[in-house]
């Protein structure tokens, strides 16, 4: 991955909900390339990016030992169905082995059916399902909705 990707990136987060600029998403890349607790993994076919996975180290003092999470999976839509999801998710769990972490945590969006039973093939088991919230300290609007996601 690289931050000449990001427009191409910017483009899969849209498909998952997240619509981004390019600029911000290079801005963000910039803070995970530079890190050594996270980690960006790409499917490219040639200078296409066909999907992404982004995981990274947690460390967690209510439950499980330091662990890694799953934080992002998206397949080109044209793409999906073809193993490229199954491939990044290994990427992903073999950096955490490599690092040494005993676990990886993934979380799933109620609204995206068609992803649990994906999960669930990979070995994953389902923990629980709980509410989302979120809370702008910036804005003097107050409170609004984090992503324009489903």
């Amino acid at each position: 991955m690289r931050a000449a990707d990001a427009p191409r990136l910017a483009g899969l987060l849209a498909q998952l909900g997240y619509p981004s600029d390019p600029a911000t998403v290079t801005r963000r890349l910039a803070g995970i390339l530079d890190s050594a607790t996270r980690q960006v993994f790409v499917a490219a076919d040639g200078a296409r990016i066909d999907g992404y996975a982004g995981v990274e180290r947690r460390p967690a003092l209510l439950h499980q030992d330091e662990h890694a999470e799953l934080t992002g999976l998206v397949v080109d839509a044209a793409a999906r169905r073809s193993g490229l999801g199954r491939t990044l998710v290994r990427a992903a769990e073999q950096w955490a082995a490599r690092h040494g972490l005993p676990a990886i945590v993934v979380r799933s969006n109620v609204v995206r059916p068609e992803s649990h039973p994906f999960y669930e093939d990979l070995g994953y088991l389902r923990t629980s399902t709980s509410h989302s919230y979120f809370k702008d300290l910036t804005a003097a609007a107050g409170q609004r909705r984090w992503a324009a996601g489903p």
